[in-house]
Formats: C-alpha cells, sequence, structure tokens
C-alpha cells in the first residue's frame, strides 16, 4: 500500500470512528435507537460521502447530484452523521436532538425535515424500491434531454440496505424490474451483518443473495471485511464500470463494531449500548474525544467534501449554461419538469360529453389521461400488467426499455408494490409526474408505497379500475369491498370516484393540479350514463346532480361513482309518487368536508331532511353525512361471482330498493 494509501485509510477509520461517537452518543442521550447497524456501516457511509459521491453540501437539490438513499433507515444516524461530517445544513445541536420533538434528526430518515434526505425510509425494502425509481428517472431523462457534447442528466443513485431490506418481497419485484431494463446507474452496498431483532438471520434467510441478484442480471461482488475501506472502494468502482447492470456488493460488516460485549448480536441492534458499554466501546475503539464533537482532522475531511462538491456543481453549472445556449427549448423544459411546474395550456379544451349514451370511467380516464399526457410530457407510468383492463396506456408513445429509456410507458409487471415504490422514486427524483395503476382490489399490495406517497406528499397518480362488486363475473376474489372507505382514512390521501365520463376529466385535472401527495382515481368496469357536470363542480367535492323537480326536496339520495346514476332513477321513481328527491354527486369527501358549513348545506338540504347514501362499499364514514334522520346502501360483505348487473340487484342496488329505503326514512 503505497504512503497516500495508507494516510487515506488512516484518515478514514478515523472518521469511521466518529461516526461511531455520534451514534453512541445520539443514542445513549435520547435513550432510544439503534446503534448497531451506524456502527457497522461506518466505513461504507464515509466511502460514498467522502469518495465516491458527486454531490455538494451547500447545493443539496441541485439536480445532477448523486442521490443516496438509506433503505435501512432504523440506522438513521449513519446518515445523520454523516451529513454534519459533510457539512450539509445539520447541526450538532441537531444531532443532540436525535429522536426528540421537532427535531431535525426523527428516529427514521424523512425526505422534507433533514437536509440531504433524499426519501423517507424505515419500512424495510421502501428505500431500495425507491431508489429503482430514481435510477429509472434518470434514465429517463438522459434519453430524452441529453445531446451530443451535452451529458445534462449523469448521475447515479447508491444504497445502503440490510438484511431485512433484502427480506422484503418489495425489493425483489424491484431489483427484478432494474436488472431487466439495465438499471447500471443504480448501487447497492449490501450490510451483510446476519443479524436480525429475533437473533442470527440463518433461522430464517439462508438464500444465496448474490446469485439471486446475479439471475436477475444484476453486477454482484462480495467484500469480506467491512473494515476494508480500500476494498469497499475497489467494489465501487468496479460497480461503476459494469454501466449496463445495477450492481449489488455484499459488504460483511459486524453490527455494533467495537462493543466489547454486544458486537456481532441481535441485542447491538435496537437498544442503547447503556453507559458502560458506552464507555467501553469508546475505549476499545480509542474514542477519547468529548461527546457530541469531532476530532482534529475532521474539519478538514469536511473542507475537502464541500470543495470537491462545489467543483462539481460549478462544473455542471458551465455545462448547463453552454447546454442553455445550445438547446434553449429543451433547457426551458428541462427547468419547468425540474420545478414541477405545469405547462401553459395544460388544462385547455378538456374533453366532455353531452348527457346522453354511456361510457366506463376507465375509458373515460383513458381520454382524459391521454389528453393531458398530450400537453404534459412529463406524465410516465403504466400499469401493474393490466394497462389492457385499466385502459392507462399513452397512445403514440412506445415503452422504456433497456436499450431506449426514451418512451413513457412503464411495464411494471404483476409487482404492485415495486410499482408504487418506484414510482414514489420517480416522483422524488423530479422531471417526471408518475402514475400507476391496477385493479381497485390489489390497491392492498402495494398500500406501504401509497401511504409513504402520502406522508413524502408526493404526487403521484393510482388508477383504481374494477371499483366495485359491479364488476361481475370474477368473483369476490377481484370485487373490492372496504377499499375506497380505507383509502379515505389514509392522511393526505386524494380519493376521487367519478361518477361519469365528464366528472372522470374533472377528476383526472385534480389529481394533476395537486402538488402535495397522491390522488387515487377509483373507477369503473360498467358503462355508466352521461352527465350534466357543471365546470369546477369536483372541485368543490360534491354539488347538486340533479334538483329535485315540483317543490322543495323531501328526500336527499347521496352517492359517489356508478351509484349516482342509480340514483337518477331511483329519483325518477320517487317523483312519479310525488316525493320531490334530490340527487347529490360526492365524488371526492374529503374535499366536500373542507367546504364551509353554508355550502355543504346548501348541497346537502336542510337540516332534518331525510337522506340516503348509496354506494357499492364499506358503509365506514357514511353515517356523517346521513345524520340522524339517514341511512345508507353500502356493501359490508364480500361479493359472489355472477354478471355486474346481478350481483349488484343481489345486493339491493336497484332504483326499486334505493327508492324503497328512501321512503322508509319517511315513516322513521
Amino acid at each position: 500500500m503505497t504512503t497516500s494509501m495508507q494516510d487515506r485509510s488512516e484518515r478514514d477509520r478515523l472518521a469511521a470512528n466518529t461516526i461511531r461517537a455520534l451514534t453512541l452518543d445520539a443514542t445513549q442521550a435520547s435513550g432510544d435507537g439503534h446503534p448497531g447497524m451506524p456502527m457497522g456501516a461506518a466505513p461504507m457511509g464515509w466511502a460514498l460521502y467522502r469518495h465516491v459521491m458527486r454531490h455538494d453540501p451547500s447545493a443539496p437539490d441541485w439536480w445532477n447530484r448523486d442521490r443516496y438513499v438509506q433503505s435501512a433507515g432504523h440506522g438513521s444516524m449513519l446518515q445523520y452523521a454523516l451529513l454534519h461530517l459533510s457539512g450539509y445544513d445539520l447541526t450538532m445541536d441537531d444531532l443532540r436532538g436525535y429522536r426528540q420533538w421537532g427535531s431535525r434528526t426523527p428516529g427514521h430518515p424523512e425526505v422534507g425535515h433533514t437536509p440531504g434526505v433524499e426519501t423517507t425510509t424505515g419500512p424495510l425494502g421502501q428505500g431500495l424500491a425507491t431508489a429503482v425509481g430514481m435510477a429509472l428517472a434518470e434514465k429517463h431523462l438522459a434519453a430524452r434531454f441529453n445531446r451530443e457534447g451535452f451529458d445534462l442528466v449523469d448521475h447515479r443513485t447508491w444504497v445502503i440496505a440490510g438484511d431485512g431490506d433484502l427480506m422484503e418481497g418489495v425489493t425483489s419485484e424491484a431489483s427484478s424490474l432494474a436488472g431487466h431494463l439495465g438499471l447500471g446507474k443504480l448501487t447497492v452496498l449490501y450490510d451483510d451483518n446476519g443479524i436480525s431483532i429475533d437473533g442470527t438471520t440463518d433461522i430464517t434467510f439462508s438464500e444465496d443473495v448474490l446469485a439471486r441478484y446475479e439471475a436477475y442480471g444484476w453486477h454482484v461482488q462480495r467484500v469480506a471485511d467491512g473494515n476494508d475501506g480500500e476494498a469497499i472502494l475497489a467494489a465501487l468502482d468496479a460497480a461503476r464500470v459494469a454501466s449496463d447492470q445495477p450492481s449489488l456488493i455484499a459488504v460483511r460488516s459486524v453490527i455494533g463494531f467495537g462493543s466489547p460485549n454486544l458486537a456481532g448480536t441481535s441485542k447491538a441492534h435496537g437498544s442503547v449500548l447503556g453507559e458502560e458499554e458506552a464507555a467501553a466501546t469508546k475505549e476499545a475503539l480509542g474514542i477519547d474525544w468529548p461527546a457530541f464533537t469531532i476530532p482534529a482532522g475532521m474539519e478538514e475531511e469536511r473542507a475537502a467534501i464541500r470543495e470537491a462538491g462545489s467543483a462539481a456543481y460549478a462544473s455542471w453549472n458551465d455545462l448547463w449554461l453552454r447546454y442553455q445556449g445550445a438547446h434553449p427549448d429543451l433547457a426551458a423544459e428541462f427547468t419547468r419538469r425540474m420545478h414541477g411546474d405545469l405547462p401553459a395550456g395544460w388544462d385547455a379544451e378538456l374533453p366532455s360529453w353531452p348527457a346522453e349514451g354511456s361510457v366506463a370511467t376507465r375509458k373515460a380516464s383513458q381520454v382524459a389521461l391521454n389528453h393531458f399526457a398530450g400537453h404534459m410530457h412529463e406524465l410516465v407510468g403504466g400499469s401493474a400488467d393490466l394497462a389492457g383492463s385499466n385502459l392507462t396506456k399513452l397512445e403514440g408513445e412506445s415503452a422504456i426499455t433497456r436499450e431506449d429509456a426514451s418512451g413513457r410507458i412503464v411495464h411494471f409487471g404483476i409487482r404492485e408494490h415495486a410499482m408504487a415504490a418506484i414510482a414514489n422514486g420517480m416522483a422524488l427524483h423530479g422531471g417526471v409526474r408518475p402514475f400507476v395503476a391496477t385493479f381497485l382490489v390489489f390497491s392492498d399490495y402495494l398500500r406501504p408505497a401509497l401511504r409513504l406517497s402520502a406522508l413524502m406528499k408526493q404526487p403521484v397518480v393510482y388508477v383504481f379500475t374494477h371499483d366495485s362488486i359491479g364488476l361481475g363475473g370474477d368473483g369476490p376474489t377481484h370485487q373490492p369491498e372496504a377499499h375506497v372507505a380505507s383509502l379515505r382514512a389514509m392522511p393526505n390521501v386524494q380519493v376521487l370516484r367519478p361518477a361519469d365520463g365528464n366528472e372522470t376529466v374533472q377528476a383526472w385535472h385534480e389529481a394533476l393540479a395537486h402538488q402535495d401527495g397522491p390522488t387515487a382515481l377509483i373507477l369503473t368496469r360498467q358503462g355508466v350514463p352521461y352527465l350534466d357536470v357543471p365546470a369546477g363542480a369536483v372541485a368543490r367535492g360534491g354539488y347538486v346532480q340533479r334538483e329535485a323537480s315540483g317543490g322543495a326536496a323531501k328526500l336527499v339520495l347521496l352517492a359517489t361513482g356508478s351509484e349516482v346514476s342509480l340514483c337518477l332513477e331511483a329519483q325518477a321513481l320517487l317523483e312519479a309518487e310525488g316525493l320531490p328527491t334530490r340527487v347529490v354527486s360526492l365524488p371526492w369527501l374529503e374535499r366536500f368536508a373542507e367546504q364551509d358549513a353554508d355550502y355543504q348545506r346548501e348541497v346537502l338540504g336542510p337540516v332534518g331532511t331525510p337522506r340516503l347514501a348509496v354506494e357499492a362499499g364499506a358503509r365506514l364514514g357514511w353515517d356523517a353525512w346521513t345524520g340522524a334522520h339517514g341511512d345508507v346502501l353500502s356493501v359490508d360483505d364480500f361479493g359472489a361471482s355472477a354478471p355486474g348487473g346481478r350481483v349488484m340487484e343481489a345486493f339491493g342496488f336497484t332504483p326499486e330498493n334505493v327508492a324503497a329505503r328512501a321512503k322508509a326514512l319517511l315513516n322513521d
């Protein structure tokens, strides 16, 4: 080893011990946390931040920065220590506040909360799968915007993942697709410490991980000693050379490294070491500086990182200025997309239909999606192998492939969970606006990633078709019952169930206008009649679809989706009997709940007017709108296999039964 390499190795060992010391200090001060992973993985993290990644701590939102994802989010102190030591805006006081109320160092990394954190992690597997989306977005944007002599989009995505991440099914799904698409700028450092909460991983996890990833089409390597910084750097260099394959580097580390009594055991995973063991660990590692300080020499390392980052950013910025001169139209489009701004005229001349004929709202959604896609070239996405049923194909566009990533269609395969996590990564990367699709009943497969969409406020559009028992013969395995209600219960998720084609177009408009969270569009397989829908009606959450005739309403029918047209038929029966009846469409209950009391009364009618809510899904949530004098016609059981109309009839969703249930309210 040369003298310069020896010097580097000594500095790197000091840096790793500094990370370990800060981890011990923060977890001991908080009385909580996961010290073991940062102590074992410290050399890996330092190799990335100090020697490999292209990043500028003074410009954490630089568009062409490398992305770092700590999929093993429980080891958050590794990332926080790295950010502090690299010169990001994360102070020692922030580290002192680890896991405390109002601090910028929460128990698991949260994007938008801590400078330099690219995605929220903690639920195992999500980080790695999200990183696949970031790498996919990079490859797509490079294909769209790079020109000869101008590699405007040219960066990498780096991940540190643990045993738990690689046990989760979502990483298998995402890794399979990453290999298929040849995402060569994605590298995963596998913190192979052989420990999980219940003990050594061999009690549950005996597969050959490298063989599995090699079968996925990944470039694989092994580093035998997680403290061998030079070997880690050599493996990272080899990963960069394998430009047509994602890379997995299994690094054998020791959880809780340095702890005389707990290193290599599950006891070092999720509990503080304790005062005596922490002191013994510092003594064993030669850590002789005070708590929450850094030793001599580390300021020089921080300065070196900042200097290299500043130079990299300046070099790219020079390229960017020249690109703007050479390709002004592309530069303007790239700027708009990276800022997340909507293009001029994106919502002009929206499709609409007269109130005659019928269409499945999934079919109307296809028209709306393709209309908006013609104006918003950042719309990129696809279906979990159901594009022909979800009707989410972008007409005239090609699919992203290993050889050509310029297309706008993503064939996710039957990988619902990974699809949603990858969409999160695409949205977080910026420059693309992802949409994904599957049957509503299969939203269960992707809920953890959808929840993170909501938590991270990422504007992913979820297209959920085949929305009720009305889909028919596929039977109860495919007929959702509680799914709409459960999605409504999740914070920061817009759930819209439009009643016809015109409401569907407005629902898509609201989905794309929304920048601070995901939207779920709930769509029918069966046809529903076109309705007269006032402009902006969906944006208010609900409106009077058809007013009572012949006087003030004595009954109010509330509905969403396909049941609105059912209520209109029931209205005709009731009014034929001399009972003036109002029909209210409530496609977006959350938004309607945000309206002022005057508007709600205007739509729902005077307090005391009997109301019947009709929705072919769970009753949950509807009683708040029907009130003391109301009722709900719902589906609180599993469906059945038969033609859709027959199933709806069996569950009481007929004009006659709706009318009878409404009339019964007059006798209460």
